[in-house]
């Protein structure tokens, strides 16, 4: 083998492994889809780049209402489930989609509302009777309306209360059909009470004069899980990556960040994973 071709297969084998290699740390990367107020409430920005020093793994989130993300997933559109709507989630898992569903965290839903409060409702802990006073007062409610996990509570509690706001869709309950972020915005904008995520509320910059109206009730309990997509239903998903990340969510590590997470000193999410819940 003559000099020069020996030094253009070395050079061959050395471009061959430096592309492998760079293919390698292109790929090293989950998708996870999720609900918006993981992302809204900046906890992600603040919790993925502990696990990617520590793993290496790059996460790219998805944030879409719990609704979006379940069929996402559900269409191999993400390696992890990361939302709140525990009937949803368990029935992903029934029907082959995901591996296994993990309590992660909790906070809780609010109504908020303008300092007039129209319907009179301020200080109120009693989801189901304020609701009603909403209703009966034909006060203005800013709905999600957009299948995620905040929308899909906010009807569980109007049919907890006995009412079907849909009767009254465009005229005192309007549906957004948009993000939290955005619904509150429309919200503030036109004086309506919104039932949103705490975390969302604190991380939210555009209150105007809207606060708290409604809180304390155990029915606005609002816990997320994680569920690592099957590897079964879509071959492709990266479920040793997917795995590791959710691990790492569940351990104490995971958890403390989770919990000491938190916006003007408050706490935004309260880790429970292998607590159970409520």
């Amino acid at each position: 083998m003559s000099k020069r071709l020996f030094l253009k297969l070395v050079l061959a084998a050395t471009a061959a492994v430096g592309f492998v290699q760079s293919a390698a740390a292109e790929d090293k990367f989950i998708i996870v889809q999720s609900t918006t107020s993981t992302q809204n409430s900046g906890l992600f920005d603040d919790l993925l780049p502990k696990f990617t020093a520590k793993s290496g793994i790059e996460v790219r989130v998805v944030a879409v209402g719990t609704g979006q993300a379940i069929k996402n997933a559900a269409n191999g559109d993400g390696d992890v489930l990361f939302v709140h709507s525990k009937p949803s989630e368990e029935k992903f898992v029934a029907d082959g989609y995901g591996v296994s569903r993990a309590d992660v965290m909790y906070n809780d839903f609010v109504i908020v509302g303008p300092a007039s409060d129209p319907a009179g409702i301020s200080g109120l802990t009693d989801v189901s009777a304020a609701l009603t006073k909403i209703a009966e007062a034909k006060a203005t409610f800013a709905s999600r309306g957009d299948d995620s996990g905040t929308h899909k509570a906010e009807l569980r509690l109007w049919t907890a209360a006995g009412i079907d706001p849909a009767q009254a869709s465009g005229s005192w309950y309007r549906e957004t059909g948009s993000g939290m972020g955005a619904t509150l915005n429309t919200g503030t904008g036109m004086g309506a009470y919104v039932l949103t995520d705490r975390a969302t509320w604190i991380a939210f910059g555009n209150k105007g004069t809207h606060e708290i109206a409604v809180e304390g009730d155990p029915k606005m309990f609002n816990q997320y899980g994680v569920i690592l997509v099957n590897p079964e239903a879509h071959p492709h998903i990266k479920a040793a990556m997917g795995q590791r990340f959710i691990a790492w969510l569940l351990s104490k590590e995971g958890q403390t960040a989770i919990s000491t997470y938190k916006i003007d000193g408050q706490q935004l999410f309260f880790a429970n994973a292998n607590k159970g819940s409520s």
